[in-house]
């Protein structure tokens, strides 16, 4: 790392994906509470289209959408191994050289491994998942799989590529039987997931998850409710306090993920601290089985009989002021500068 009195932390945001707007609320939110008596931060925003542009101006204008008008250059990584440098694209040659990266990105083409193997390549510390960890946690097939190799209860499920017929997939619902989930094998924050309740619904659920991957997951409904379990660390793991999702009607899609108009979040979650425990122990062990580091959110349903099955995990959860895991580590006790400060010593921790 380059010695300088303060770490020098590239904080990317935006991203192409459709949760473009949801990374722009993340970042505000870590730039706003980052200590800077103790890290320097660089921000580079990635826009709708892709470009990377060095951004200067202030926060506020991030949660707007209105960055990328005022203060922008644009600029690229250097990708020598080891040059941990931010490279401007204005005629310049300005470069700026920093400690480490926090991409702030959710969804595709920056929570699923892509941009985590850009800085792999150039060998600069990432504070978060890696390359393989990220790709798995996105790909919610592989990741039931490996959870399921460690002992962790999963949904029955049936995967289908864009070239299966509408028979199969529907033969395959048969079997599941309804209600049951249609998702995306690798999108996130709900994006392309229906809850489908009758088999004349199952054939736009499925148009709807091919419009988000070439892959789809047909999963069983579990009974129940949601519960989340916030991990922080890399060979010691702390666990944050469970929380629950209390719905009032159909399933926690994007809407209510990011407005709750009919739903609830209770942290702590308003369960035996037996449960606690478990869902605690049970997010330890879908955390190692998935190679996360640094911090990730596990995501699980409790059955009415206590049963605990794995639903996902998001190796980059939102970092907003109502978002789940920063509330969880609070409810532990850890505030939410001091949460950033620890996952960036955690990020610069050899892998």
């Amino acid at each position: 790392m380059c010695n300088e009195d303060r770490k020098r932390i590239l904080v990317l945001f935006g991203g192409c994906s459709t949760e473009y707007a949801v990374s722009l609320q993340s970042a505000a939110a870590v730039l706003e509470q980052i200590d800077s008596a103790r890290f320097q931060v660089l921000t580079v925003g990635i826009t709708r289209e892709g470009r990377w542009l060095r951004y200067q101006g202030p926060v506020s204008a991030l949660p707007t959408d209105h960055w990328h008008q005022q203060d922008c250059v644009p600029c690229t990584l250097t990708l020598d191994r080891g040059d941990c440098a931010l490279l401007w694209l204005d005629g310049s040659g300005r470069r700026e050289t920093f400690d480490a990266a926090f991409p702030v990105l959710h969804g595709k083409n920056g929570e699923d491994g892509t941009v985590q193997g850009i800085f792999a390549l150039a060998g600069i510390p990432v504070i978060g998942c890696g390359l393989l960890s990220s790709a798995l946690c996105m790909d919610k097939d592989r990741a039931h799989k490996l959870a399921a190799l460690a002992g962790v209860d999963v949904p029955k499920s049936a995967v289908f590529h864009r070239s299966a017929t509408r028979e199969e997939i529907a033969s395959a619902a048969q079997a599941l039987g309804f209600p049951l989930f249609v998702k995306p094998v690798r999108a996130g924050s709900s994006f392309g997931i229906t809850r489908v309740s009758l088999p004349t619904d199952l054939d736009a659920a499925v148009t709807e998850a091919f419009r988000h991957d070439s892959e789809i997951l047909l999963e069983e409904a579990i009974p129940g409710f949601e519960v989340g379990c916030a991990v922080l660390g890399n060979e010691v793991l702390t666990v944050g306090a469970v929380d629950e999702i209390e719905l009032s009607q159909g399933f926690f899609n994007y809407e209510e993920k990011y407005t709750l108009k009919t739903s609830a979040i209770h942290c702590p979650a308003r369960i035996t601290p037996e449960l606690t425990a478990a869902i605690q122990q049970v997010a330890r062990t879908v955390y190692r089985a998935l190679g996360c580091r640094v911090f990730a959110r596990v995501d699980l349903f409790l059955t009415p009989e206590g049963r605990i099955v794995f639903n996902e995990v998001n190796s980059i959860p939102g970092f907003t002021s109502h978002s789940r895991y920063p509330n969880m580590m609070k409810t532990a006790g850890l505030s939410f500068p001091s949460l950033i400060a620890r996952m960036i010593e955690l990020g610069g921790q050899p892998e």
